[in-house]
């Protein structure tokens, strides 16, 4: 470098020069420092070089490439969810309040709202022997239906008409003592064939004797089916049967002592009810849930029980099922063989109150029927005695004496 090629003659300059004065240092003496002129001249030297910077680090800068360009694409939106509405649904009170314009007996809107100011009619229909008597004719368009034990261990039927008119009722058959009871917890009317002597005179001294409508009432026809005993063939044309009513001056609205309380939504606390079994020991009932038209199906000693009008399955939206006590009445004999009483009329003490099983939208409920007083409906509380709802719709009761063995099977 520069600075170098100055100062190394310098130096060797200045040491020429003090090796020829002789004035060096002797051994072991420490040579003096340089003298002032050569430090001075050094120093002039030094101060005239420019000193070199060094070289500066290079920064490194990443280079970041630029980001892809992304070409925006159109998103479809969902579709926006059609709402389907929900219809309200139908919930009625056990209040006469609710029932504007309904049917108290099933919940539905009347048709025709002054049908609701006729009077009911129970019809007693026969259920045996299955030959003589099945198809009975009616049986889709009764609001109620009790079927109940016999003499004999078979069922009979009374039907509850109210708001629609058949076109044919029947085959009707003799009135039992239950039958002293239902007219007057529906304000209704009585058609039947006739009654053991017993029977008939209770009827004749009960609170609704004007009420009764024998075989001799217009209305009232015979078959003419000869394949059938005589006893087989009584049916009636409802429409001339409420304009008998009407004739006799007792065709007015009925006066309900109590109420039933409906809802097209079940309850909660339900168990599944796909099959319902009743054993009354020589007659054999089952009801099927069919959950696409929401009812029970019925079929009547392992045959489908059909309504003889349409044609069609009977079908209902409640059965329900009562074990009311079941009483042989010493007084009155409904069959006499050679003389001797065979058979004492049945009473069925449907009063007061007791357990019952509710089915309903394919579900099971255990409920607590009431009868308080004599005009008062046959009604329903749940555990915690509030009114249990009944779906809208007809009813079958299924009237079964406590003392059968194992008499209902139910199975999901």
């Amino acid at each position: 470098m520069l600075w170098k090629r100055l100062l190394l003659p310098l130096i060797a300059a200045v040491l020429m020069l003090a090796a020829c004065g002789g004035n060096g240092p002797k051994s072991g003496e420490i040579p003096p420092p340089p003298t002032e002129a050569l430090a001075t001249a050094a120093a002039e030297v030094a101060a005239t070089i420019s000193p070199v910077p060094p070289t500066a680090t290079p920064t490194v800068v990443a280079t970041i490439p630029p980001p892809a360009v992304v070409s925006p694409q159109a998103i479809e939106a969902p579709p926006t969810p059609e709402m389907t509405p929900t219809p309200d649904t139908v919930t009625l009170a056990a209040d006469s309040a609710a029932f504007v314009n309904r049917n108290p007996l099933t919940g539905e809107e009347a048709a025709d709202p002054a049908d609701l100011q006729r009077r009911p009619i129970a019809v007693k229909l026969s259920n045996a022997p299955a030959d003589y008597t099945r198809p009975q004719a009616g049986l889709n368009d009764a609001d109620l239906i009790f079927e109940h034990w016999t003499e004999g261990a078979v069922t009979r039927f009374t039907a509850i008409f109210y708001d629609t008119v058949p076109p044919n009722v029947g085959p009707v058959r003799s009135a039992r003592l239950i039958d002293l009871e239902l007219p007057a917890m529906y304000d209704a009317m009585l058609a039947f064939s006739g009654a053991s002597v017993g029977v008939n005179h209770r009827l004749n001294a009960s609170d609704f004797s004007d009420r009764l409508l024998r075989a001799d009432t217009p209305g009232f026809y015979r078959t003419g089916d000869t394949s059938k005993p005589f006893e087989h063939t009584l049916y009636i044309r409802m429409d001339q049967m409420w304009q008998a009513v009407a004739d006799k001056g007792l065709n007015t609205a009925p006066r309900f002592g109590t109420y039933n309380a409906f809802s097209e939504v079940a309850p909660e606390g339900g168990s599944p009810a796909g099959t319902i079994f009743i054993d009354y020991k020589t007659e054999k009932v089952e009801w099927r849930w069919d959950a696409a038209i929401g009812r029970y199906r019925r079929w009547m000693d392992f045959e489908e029980h059909v309504d003889a009008n349409t044609e069609e399955q009977v079908t209902v939206a409640n059965v329900i099922f009562l074990t009311p006590y079941h009483v042989n009445d010493p007084e009155i004999c409904e069959q006499i063989n050679n003389g001797v009483c065979a058979a004492l009329s049945i009473q069925i003490q449907l009063w007061g109150s007791g357990p019952a099983i509710v089915f309903r939208d394919g579900q099971s409920f255990d409920v607590t029927w009431h009868r308080d007083g004599r005009n008062d409906q046959l009604t329903f509380t749940d555990a915690a005695g509030n009114p249990f709802p009944l779906q809208i719709g007809n009813s079958w009761v299924q009237l079964v004496p406590g003392y059968l063995p194992d008499p209902l099977t139910v199975t999901p």
